[in-house]
């Protein structure tokens, strides 16, 4: 068997014991549970702490979970944040193995990962792609943006939600969470450590904080040339693609094409850092953001808000 074959086929091996499918039921007219669709997920803590997608399990008035060994216990919802579109579930059962979180801040463009899920029902479908993008703010169809999305060209289809996106060690660097419909080779994992922050919370207060811009991001490099000439001290910088509508952003002097290096005060690598900005409560006030607007340095305000509107 050739090298490559090998290593996929082992990190799969240190992961697909942790990989669960969730079937969601909800009451019909005649207040009868019925099953109305299923999903994937991921067991990430040795208590039985699984995490899936948010729209998976919405509504759900039962949640079942089966494991590898087809045995298939209840799940209970900890707490869920639409706006990540990520959820987790609690199961009391024996059997299982717990999945490895990796660093989604150490994951290059170009880098071969393997997603794992239960697409149409097919219990641990596996398949592989590279990474295309990091960083990039995601439209769902609900109209929600979802942040510190990583964009691969592994195959996902309905049912991969919320399983994980793996790097070639076995560690998980992605929640599984979209595809775009018609579209080839693209489809979306949320941030594993996005994932992390958002579960210290839903674990600690039941949701989530984050405040509001209204800013579509996409992570670049900076020009060395403008870097230099203002002696910036980024790695990269997050360009805006688009602006929302009626948002904080939108309020305020920036524009489409701006590549925003520091918020409140701090540089700004990553949507991830700025995301840990955004999840503050005491950052519902004026805010400094600074931005390079073609090769200018330009300093504003933002007003972020608690919600959106």
């Amino acid at each position: 068997m050739d090298a490559f074959s090998t290593m996929i086929i082992d990190a799969v091996e240190k992961t697909k014991n942790a990989v669960v499918r969730i079937d969601v039921f909800k009451r019909d007219k005649n207040n009868v549970l019925r099953q109305a669709g299923s999903g994937s997920g991921f067991i990430f803590s040795s208590d039985g702490l699984v995490f899936t997608n948010s729209h998976v399990v919405d509504g759900a008035e039962k949640i079942m979970v089966s494991l590898l060994n087809e045995n298939e216990i209840e799940g209970f919802l900890v707490g869920k944040d639409p706006d990540t579109d990520l959820a987790i579930l609690k199961i009391y059962s024996e059997g299982y193995s717990v999945a490895k979180l990796g660093d989604a801040q150490q994951l290059q463009i170009g880098q071969f990962v393997i997603a794992i899920g239960n697409p149409y029902g097919y219990q641990h479908t596996v398949t592989t792609g590279v990474v295309s993008a990091l960083g990039r703010t995601l439209q769902t169809q609900s109209g929600r943006l979802v942040d510190n999305v990583i964009q691969s060209d592994a195959a996902l289809n309905p049912g991969n939600s919320g399983g994980p996106m793996i790097t070639m060690e076995g560690e998980v660097i992605g929640v599984n969470t979209a595809i775009i419909q018609g579209a080839q080779g693209l489809s979306f994992s949320v941030d594993i450590n996005t994932a992390k922050e958002i579960a210290q919370q839903l674990l600690k207060d039941g949701k989530v904080f984050k405040a509001y811009l209204g800013l579509m991001l996409q992570e670049v490099a900076i020009n060395p040339k403008v870097k230099q000439h203002h002696n910036l001290r980024n790695k990269k910088g997050l360009f805006i693609t688009k602006i929302e509508a009626n948002s904080p952003a939108s309020r305020s002097q920036l524009q489409d094409g701006d590549i925003v290096i520091s918020f409140n005060d701090k540089i700004i690598n990553s949507t991830h850092e700025l995301f840990k900005e955004l999840s503050r409560r005491d950052i519902i006030n004026a805010i400094d953001i600074s931005v390079i607007r073609h090769t200018e340095l330009l300093n504003f305000t933002v007003f972020p808000t608690d919600k959106r509107g």
